[in-house]
């Protein structure tokens, strides 16, 4: 029995099942969260910018920080970046693929460069030392604070002058009763927890049974894993023709994942960076600058592009699994 449970096959199940308590624990949590906020009768746009929006990546915060916490720094940061390709290529590419992708202007005029901003400071940061320290995580972190409340302040001034559009997002929240509220925020505490656990743990199992480079773990099967729900939930979307938003949002959700992941992480204990991380954040930021590009050329990333973001993903895991 002993053998079993350190064996490959069990480290694969307990990976896939810390897939599914990450993230129907986020979901609840969310949830739970969101339906205490409209109790107390906070605007349903502001907790559709902070918890929903940060509910996105709460599987990438716990599979980082618990790396870190357990001195798995290359899944800590590989995770993280990798989640970012795989939303900005995959993502965006299969969308587009199905739909033409309309860019909104904030999209176009901040959002992209400061995504490419924070991919640009991270290498800096990493490449500086070789090490994202503790004061690093505080940095990141309050440029996190500064872009969220940048983002409430614009979205209020928005509704204000009458544009109504993101209310209807706010709308879908319910206002549960309050100990279902806590039952389902404690219970997405637990998921979150041991999915992270989990989730960790059995990947580097399965590195060490294959002699498998734990960074490539992170961009591969780790990262990809925890982007999972924003795929299916982008296709979905793509198919009903309603992805207005879709590259606003795997945005906002990179820009969360190395200012807030890497901030959390990286302030609870130091991370190690090696060359590879440094080249995969330099790729994630070239990848940044190309959507840029394509976003520039008719304000739509039409199927042409989505296809050619499909081959630089289709490159880059060719590229990741030939270095390994």
């Amino acid at each position: 029995m002993q053998d079993f449970l350190q064996s490959v096959p069990f480290a694969v199940i307990l990976l896939l099942a810390g897939f599914v308590f990450l993230v129907k624990g986020a979901d609840l949590f969310v949830e739970g969260s969101s339906s205490v906020a409209k109790r107390l009768k906070i605007p349903s746009i502001i907790i559709g910018l902070t918890i929903v929006a940060m509910g996105t990546s709460l599987p990438e915060t716990a599979v980082s920080v618990t790396a870190s916490i357990a001195g798995d720094n290359s899944l800590a940061v590989s995770n993280a970046v990798g989640s970012n390709i795989f939303n900005l290529m995959m993502v965006i590419g299969v969308c587009a693929v199905i739909t033409p992708v309309t860019v909104q202007r904030a999209t176009l005029v901040f959002d992209l460069p400061f995504s490419a901003f924070c991919a640009a400071l991270l290498v800096g940061l990493g490449f500086a030392g070789m090490t994202l320290g503790r004061m690093d995580g505080i940095l990141l972190l309050a440029l996190f604070a500064g872009f969220l409340c940048g983002m409430i302040r614009h979205v209020l001034k928005v509704r204000k002058e009458g544009n109504a559009g993101p209310e209807a997002e706010g709308e879908e929240i319910r206002a549960l009763p309050l100990p279902q509220c806590f039952l389902y925020i404690v219970i997405g505490i637990v998921g979150i927890k041991f999915g992270g656990d989990w989730v960790v743990d059995s990947a580097s199992t399965i590195a060490g049974a294959f002699g498998i480079d734990q960074t490539l773990i992170g961009l591969t099967i780790v990262s990809i894993g925890t982007s999972l729900p924003e795929l299916v939930t982008s296709v979905v979307a793509a198919r009903k023709k309603e992805v207005d938003m879709a590259l606003g949002n795997a945005i906002g959700s990179n820009i969360f994942n190395i200012l807030m992941v890497l901030g959390v992480a990286a302030a609870i204990s130091p991370i190690g960076f090696i060359m590879n991380n440094i080249i995969d954040i330099a790729v994630l930021l070239a990848f940044s600058v190309i959507t840029w590009i394509f976003t520039l050329t008719s304000r739509k990333l039409n199927r042409a592009e989505g296809i050619t973001m499909l081959i630089l993903y289709a490159a880059y895991m060719v590229y990741i699994c030939c270095r390994a």
